[in-house]
Order: C-alpha cells, then structure tokens, then sequence
C-alpha cells in the first residue's frame, strides 16, 4: 500500500508497529478536527521531518516544566499507550484532589470535574435518544412515502393519516385520507394499470433514497457506511481512526440511515444507531477537558455511548448495558458499568418521550404473550437455535466471501452502481409481497403478534368456533385458507432474505444486521409454530400432546416460535448469549420464556462455534485487518518472547538512542531513516543496559520546538535523557534536555517468557509495544503488529496480507 496519499495534516512517520489501514475500501482523506484536538497549529501542516528548525526566540524553555503541545497525543491509525493514559489520569486526579485543600475555588472544580462524567452521560442520552426518535419517524414516513401519501398532510405516514378517521376497525388501512399513487394519478386503485403504476413507484422510491444515500455517503462521509460496530470495538480496544467518529460522520450517517431504511434494503438501523451514539459520546467529550485530553478515559464514554445506541435501538436499557459489556467494549471497569446504566437510562426515557411510533412503547414489535410454554416445547426451540446456527454460520461465510470479492475485484470502484442493483432487486422482489413490501420491523412485529378476536391479518384467518372459547384467551384453531396463503408467502420471503441479506450488508450505505437476523429467525419460527399449532390441534390425542393439550385448548403460541427463532439467528449470527436474552425478554415484557430464549440463544452459538469460530463483526474486524486481539480466543501455542521479537536473526540491530551521547544531528537521522514509532533509550551502545522509551512523535515536536524556542540549539547540540547534563568542553553548543518525555518505566519481558503470558499482557495492559531483555540487556522489541502477526502464522493465515488492508 502506497502510505504517502495518507499523510495529510499529521507528521510523517508511517508507524512500524502501526500502519495505516483502509477502511471498506474509502478513500481517507480525514483532518484531525473532526475527531480528536488538534496539535499546535504552527506545526500541524507540515507531512515530511527535516530538522530544519530556525533559531527562534531568546527564552529558555524548561521541557521539564511546560509541557509542549502536541507530546504525548497519537497519530492517526496507532494505537494508544493505556498504561501511560491511565498513569497520567491519575496524575491529573491526584493534583484536583491535593489543590481541593487550598480553597472553596478548587473545592468547587474538584466537585464539577468529579460529577463531569454523569453530566456528560446525560447529555449523550438525551442526544442518541432525540436523535433515534427523529431517524424513527423520518424512516416510517418515507417507507410509507413508496407507497402513497396522505392528503391531510404529507408529513403524516399511513397510520397516523388514518388515526382520525372513521373508517372501522377492519378497514382501518383504507381510510380516504390516505390515496396510493395509483388513485392520486390515475383516480383508481383497481386492475392490472393501478398495480403496475404502483409497482414502478414503489421501485423509483427505493431507487432514488438508495442513490441519495450513498451519494451522501461516498461524497461527505466515507466512514458513515455499514454498522460501524467492526470499528466501533477497533477503536475501544485502542486504535485511533481520526474522523471516524466525529460530526461529518455523525451527520451523514443520520441522515443516509433513514434514507437507507426507508429504501427497503435487508438491513436495519439498529447496529448504525450504536456508531450514532458514539458518535454523539465522542464530539460531547471535547465540552470536558478530563475527556477532551485522555484517550483511556474517552473509550470509557464511547462503552457507555454504544449502551445508550442498543438502549434506544431496542427499547432495552439493561440489554444495552450488557451487550456493550459482552460484545464492543475493550475495558469496561464497574464505574463505567454505573454510567453505562444511567445513560442508556436517559436515552430511553428521551425515547419514551418522544414516543415514534405513537403506541407507547420505545419499539415497533413490542409484544405481550399470556401463555404459558411447556417442557416438551423445548424440543422445537432447540431446532431453532439449530437453524439459527447454520443460518449464523452460513451467513458470515457467505457474506465475508462477498466483501472480499468486493475488495479484491473491480466490483468495489462502483459502489453506487452496486447499490442501485441490489436496490432494484430487492425492490422488484419485494413488492408483489405483502411480506417483503412491509418496512421488517413490521414484519417482525405482525410474525411476533398473537392472533387476537380482532386481528385481520392473513396470519390470523383461522377457522373460528366461539363456542369454545374461554375468556380472552382463543383456543388452538384449524387453519383457514388465508394461513395456508400466508405460509407460502412467508417461506418465498424467508428465501429471498436468506441471500439478498448476504450482498446488502456490506454495502456503502449504513446497513445493521440485527433487523435482518431477526426476520428471518421470526419467519422461521413463525412457520414452525404454525405446523405446531395445527400438528397438536388436529391430532391431541397423540402422545406428546395428551397430557397437556386437550382438545379446545390454547396450547401453543405461533408468536412465542416467532421470538424465539430471531434470538436464535440473531445470536448465531453475533454469536451474543446474555446481552440477546435480555433484550429479547425486555422487548416481550415477558419473563417467563426466558428459559426458551437461553436454550436458543445458546444452542445457536454451540453449532455456529462449531462450524466457524467468529462471530459476524470479529470476521469483519479481520477482513480489514485491523489492529484487534481479542480477548475471548486462548493462545494455546508454545512459543517464547525470543521467537517473535525483533530484531530477528537475520534482520540489522535494533535501532537505539543513548542517554547523552547523541547530537540533534544523529536523531534526526534515525527519525528520518526508519519509520519505528519509538526508541528504547540505553545507557550506551556498548552496554545495551535499558534506561527507558521515547516516541518518534513526542521526539519531533520536542526537537522542532527546542530549534523554534531554545537558543543556542543546533545541529550538534548533545541530546540527553539524565536528570544532570554529561560533562562538555566550554565551547560546545547548548544541550537540549529531554528527560520528560522519556518513559522511565517501559514494560519488559525477558526473552524467555512464554508467548502466552505476553499475549495475555498485551490483551490486559492494551500495551503498544513490549521490550525484551537478556540478563538486564536489551535483546528487541515486541510491537503489538507482531503480536496479531504470530497468532495469524499460527493459524496457517498469512500474516502481511491481514493486517491494516
């Protein structure tokens, strides 16, 4: 990869450890602004390092003191130093705390910073819960927009057209305040004409929000496309992706999520809500200086961010809390818990307020069954967490086969076109339908409804006797002629999301994979528990059914299936356990069938393991090669320090700076002469004994700032790193001291140490790079691209080809 094109606006230094990487094929063309606080603008334009600073000003700068702008900040595509940003934190904690002594003035700012970070959590929850109230509105309306447009105002969608209406209950969708496009332009809605006319405008509809959406998408923001999710966990676990989270993307992603949804694309808006939220932690953290300054204590608003994003997704707070926890977040200590919680807390009750979808409840497909499930059930939910799993595992495959071809082929220089296809065909599918034409939270929610008294859906054309009926409870019925329609309609659906879903996510349009997991599970679900319902109600007298089915009686709840299948495919395709259980019981309100959720969710993520050990999003992370380790995968290999060290046997010595014998000159060869991201400093060459680690970037703005502001320093000034300054002839130029940016305490391992211990110290201390020694002399460095390297070799992977692609 040509590194060059990606050197805009930082300083020159393609990392070693950390390269630059291309995200789902976008150009990257990022300013700092968007995403993290610039460095000093004097110095933020320059892309290549010359050490050619001019002898600026008389006043002597004390490094040790002033801390310059810019030391101790990241480059773009690196990975953080956590042990230092935590250190520094408490640094920072421990001075507020000693200074809150000295007056009621600092008393006062040790309060605010202190009550700082719930502040904050409540401003990102009333932000991501607005903001999803907002994309829930737009998207009903423009996905009822396809169809036709309500004549008391256009802003209206179909059912809020026809709330005040007089049409009966039975008609309520054909109120005449609501007109389809054939009886706005033809001045009839029946025969062969009025359905094409129809047809075509429901195809042009979708035509034209896919094409807005990825115009928007390739023109403003090229990071708002697909989930976000792959990334999201990317940048908790450490790495930087300046832009990726900041205000272009916030703004394009909420605006092409609703034009995406409302397309009639397979794909859902639950996964971009979570890039939305982060997105809306990320730019509130530049209001906090705590927030602003430190990378760590940033991904810990971001984890509380992607809870209020599941939180308003689902209308599941506890959920959101859990799934952040359990599938994004890197570092998740107990008061980020705590915050989490009030977060998604705040989003919700925003949500709540708002109220989108006019029924009270945070989701469309909120639902309420009054059944009880028996034991022997449990045989036909484990089926469905069966299916689920190689639903899950044929999906990843298929769908990661898919984005490779695109990105190795001719087929990702036309992401417009592709999405115009994919559009068009779904469309041309989806509308003589009724199923696939309907928004899929609509679907979910018609799959997971119980046939009431008063249901008209085809799902519900039962063959009624009232005679037997109890209470409000309705007995197991025979199938009427609509069931049976119904059924065939929702097998030709189940088969065209199974694939179409496989080419849409992906795309360079938002797309979540959580809607379209669900569908299929529910449809799934819903058909077996229809062959249930009619298998028990026409032969009750079969064993498994005879001691608790009688003949009249309410047995089984085809919607229960319906549920129970979209936990099953959706955990088979994230492979989530406890986070999926509770969301699904706080989008039912009910607690009783959390024993048929766990048995799904679980058997799902069984027989997905077995066939491919990743979920959707880690094999996303993989396939763009970012810098991810995840923690959940056991190095079980016996291999030492020694073995992945650098530098090898064959390869030149490690590059080193001495304590005080280097002129200006020498380190600015060796910057300009090697793209490593830092040095370890020795005592000499001679004795190779270890006195610290110094970053590349923290050594430019230093040297730049000490020829721009410290007089007397040239190029064959000594560099020294000790608290006292080497004895020199009277008439050498003045010594530039750097010893406060040097890093005293830089993790070692010794050569001998297993590779298990070092990956698990990588994983637990989020380390950058780790040095290696041999009876106190330094041996080589261990950089966390060698880390993801060796475990790739070991997994007959290769290594160059899946890092930073």
């Amino acid at each position: 990869m040509d590194q060059k094109s990606y050197r805009r606006g930082s300083f020159q230094s393609s990392t070693s450890d950390e390269d630059m990487l291309e995200i789902a094929g976008a150009p990257l063309d990022f300013t700092m602004a968007d995403d993290d606080p610039p460095l000093d603008r004097e110095m933020g334009g320059f892309s290549s390092y010359n050490g050619g600073g001019m002898n600026g000003t008389n006043t002597m700068m004390d490094f040790l003191e002033e801390p310059l702008p810019g030391v101790g900040t990241y480059e773009d595509f690196n990975t953080i130093d956590w042990v230092r940003e935590k250190s520094r934190d408490r640094d920072r904690h421990r001075e507020i705390t000693s200074r809150s002594k000295e007056s009621t003035w600092a008393l006062i700012h040790s309060v605010s910073d202190a009550f700082s970070g719930w502040l904050l959590m409540l401003l990102i929850g009333l932000l991501a819960g607005s903001l999803a109230g907002l994309i829930d509105i737009s998207a009903h309306w423009m996905t009822d927009l396809k169809e036709g447009v309500c004549l008391a105002g256009f802003w209206f969608n179909h059912e809020h057209c026809c709330w005040k209406s007089n049409t009966t209950f039975t008609d309520r969708d054909k109120c005449p305040e609501w007109m389809s496009w054939s009886q706005l332009i033809l001045g009839h809605g029946e025969g062969a004409f009025a359905y094409i006319l129809n047809y075509f405008m429901y195809v042009v509809w979708a035509l034209l929000f896919s094409l807005l959406a990825v115009l928007l998408v390739k023109g403003f923001a090229p990071y708002a496309c697909g989930s976000g999710i792959p990334e999201i966990k990317t940048i908790l676990s450490g790495f930087i992706i300046r832009g990726y989270l900041g205000k272009w993307t916030l703004i394009i992603k909420t605006i092409t999520l609703v034009l995406a949804v409302s397309s009639g694309l397979s794909l859902g808006k639950e996964g971009p809500l979570v890039h939305v939220a982060c997105c809306c932690g990320n730019i509130l953290c530049h209001l906090f200086t705590k927030y602003r300054k430190n990378e760590a204590k940033r991904r810990e608003v971001l984890s509380a961010a992607a809870a209020a994003g599941v939180s308003v997704a689902f209308g599941a707070p506890i959920g959101g809390v859990l799934f952040s926890l359990e599938e994004v977040s890197y570092y998740f200590p107990l008061k980020t818990l705590w915050r989490s919680f009030f977060a998604a807390l705040v989003a919700a009750f925003t949500l709540r307020s708002i109220n989108p979808f006019g029924n009270s409840r945070l989701v469309l497909f909120y639902v309420e069954f009054h059944m009880p499930w028996h034991l022997l059930e449990l045989v036909p939910f484990i089926l469905l967490g069966i299916f689920g799993g190689l639903w899950g595992a044929f999906f990843i495959r298929s769908n990661i086969a898919w984005c490779r071809r695109r990105k190795t082929t001719k087929l990702g220089r036309y992401p417009v076109l592709e999405v115009l296809v994919v559009t068009a065909i779904t469309a041309i599918l989806a509308f003589p339908n009724e199923y696939t034409r309907m928004s899929t939270s609509e679907l979910i929610s018609e799959l997971f409804n119980d046939c009431g008294i008063l249901d008209s859906s085809q799902l519900c054309e039962y063959v009624n006797d009232f005679n037997s009926t109890k209470g409000d409870d309705l007995p197991d019925r025979a199938a009427g002629p609509g069931v049976y329609t119904a059924m065939w309609q929702l097998a030709l659906a189940l088969l065209m999301k199974v694939f179409i879903t496989i080419f849409t996510f992906g795309m360079k349009v938002p797309s979540g994979l959580f809607i379209p997991s669900m569908a299929v599970g529910a449809i799934a679900g819903r058909l077996l528990g229809v062959a249930m319902e009619q298998l028990a109600f026409y032969h009750h007298d079969w064993a498994i059914f005879s001691g608790w089915c009688s003949q009249g009686a309410d047995c089984i709840t085809p919607g229960l299936y319906a549920m129970v299948g979209a936990a099953a495919c959706l955990g088979g395709v994230t492979r989530m356990t406890v986070s999926l259980v509770v969301i699904m019981f706080e989008l039912t309100g009910g607690l009783e069938y959390i024993v048929p959720l766990m048995a799904a969710a679980m058997t799902s993520k069984w027989v997905a393991d077995a066939i491919g050990r990743e979920g959707i999003y880690d094999a996303h992370i993989r396939l763009n090669g970012y810098p991810f380790l995840e923690a959940k995968e056991e190095f079980s290999h016996k291999t030492l320090a020694m073995d992945v060290m650098r530098p090898r046997r064959s390869d030149p010595p490690l590059t080193v700076i001495t304590q005080d014998s280097m002129t200006v000159e020498d380190v600015e060869t060796i910057i300009n002469e090697t793209t490593y991201s830092g040095y370890p400093v020795v005592v000499s060459r001679e004795s190779q004994r270890l006195v610290g680690f110094v970053l590349r970037r923290d050594l430019i703005i230093s040297i730049e700032n000490a020829r721009k502001k410290q007089d007397g320093i040239v190029s064959t000034s000594i560099i020294y790193f000790t608290d006292h300054s080497p004895p020199l002839p009277p008439s050498s130029p003045s010594m530039l001291k750097l010893r406060s940016i040097l890093d005293l305490s830089p993790f070692t391992v010794t050569d001998q140490t297993p590779m298990e211990i070092v990956v698990d110290i990588f994983r637990k201390l989020g380390l950058r790079q780790c040095l290696v020694t041999h009876n106190g002399k330094l041996l080589g460095i261990i950089t966390k691209k060698d880390v993801l390297k060796h475990i790739a070799q070991l997994a007959n992977q290769d290594p160059d080809s899946i890092l930073f692609n």
